[in-house]
């Protein structure tokens, strides 16, 4: 289990995933395009995705970060200092791409102010990477770009651990369990017939909430599309329920905070939904939010989907291993 962080100039960053020696088995490039208060666990949460599917595996892993993504003074300097402008990653083709999602700003993906930057990586990419993991956002970047399907923005925001099914005869569905569960945060989605009539497999879907990963070739490239969130934490979904009906109670937000749903361990769901419907009822105050132990509860939350995470990246790799042969 060998993950190597590679700096802006090329020297290996301290890592706690690995030793120094070795030749990489692997380079892979890691796009992360979330906002700020997500950023951190975001690269942590994919780099222990690949360090648990490496196996006995070298990856070296170089950090890119596109412009037009906002920043705050907090993260700027970071990015500055570990990551590498988008630009650069043509000077260094990786085998492997992953690009996260992104806090959509705009309703039309075309109109995101990073746009145009990532539709020049996915289109390069599609012709100079052997494989792609792209997620959420950037899933629905790709149908759009390579396919012409346009998304769909949710009347709700889908928010919550879900029940899917896995074909278990595709290799991404190798060795996963036939029914699993997944968390899903998004405000958009597109189609499942969509996606079929395009070509695509789809080894993991739900009939509650649509597909959640989907896969095709695309100009010689292995693009591997994830709707869901497989690389969650299991109190990430309360995180962001946290975020948002704290927001809602200081008044700087309107629109109702949606509850995940499963997002919190059995004994913990009626004391949550409480609270919801005491904020987003006759009792909008920020005291309520504040006084609820969401660190407490957070650490209880079940990580039903964790053994599914592992097993679909390790999945991923050897299929790319299985492309070299």
């Amino acid at each position: 289990m060998v993950l190597r962080l590679v700096g802006p100039s090329g020297e290996l960053a301290d890592s706690p995933h690995a030793s120094q020696g070795g030749a990489a088995s692997w380079t892979c490039a890691f796009v992360n395009n979330m906002p700020d208060g997500a950023f951190d666990s975001t690269e942590r949460q994919f780099s222990e995705l690949l360090v648990t599917a490496s196996q006995d595996n070298v990856i070296d892993l170089r950090r890119y970060a596109i412009a037009g993504v906002p920043r705050s003074e907090r993260t700027a300097p970071r990015i500055a200092r570990e990551y590498e402008d988008i630009a650069a990653i043509r000077d260094n083709p990786p085998d492997l791409l992953i690009v996260t999602g992104s806090n959509p700003l705009e309703l039309h993906i075309e109109d995101e102010p990073y746009w145009d930057d990532l539709t020049g990586l996915l289109s390069w990419a599609s012709e100079n990477v052997s494989s792609m993991v792209l997620s959420c956002l950037s899933a629905h970047a790709a149908l759009s770009i390579f396919d012409g399907i346009d998304r769909l923005h949710l009347a709700h925001k889908c928010t919550g651990v879900f029940a899917q099914q896995v074909d278990v005869t595709h290799p991404l569905g190798t060795g996963i369990e036939h029914e699993i569960f997944l968390p899903h945060s998004r405000t958009n989605t597109v189609a499942l017939d969509a996606l079929l009539d395009a070509g695509y497999q789809v080894p993991v879907y739900s009939d509650e909430v649509g597909w959640s990963v989907a896969t095709r070739e695309i100009n010689g490239a292995q693009m591997v599309l994830i709707q869901g969130h497989p690389e969650y934490d299991p109190s990430s979904l309360l995180r962001e329920y946290h975020r948002d009906v704290g927001r809602y109670a200081r008044h700087e937000r309107d629109d109702l905070p949606c509850l995940p749903y499963h997002c919190v361990a059995p004994e913990d769901w009626a004391q949550l939904e409480h609270l919801h419907e005491e904020v987003t009822g006759d009792h909008r105050d920020p005291a309520l939010v504040e006084r609820y132990p969401f660190d407490e509860v957070g650490e209880r939350a079940p990580w039903t989907w964790r053994k599914m995470a592992n097993q679909l990246y390790a999945n991923w790799l050897a299929s790319v291993a299985q492309r070299r042969n």
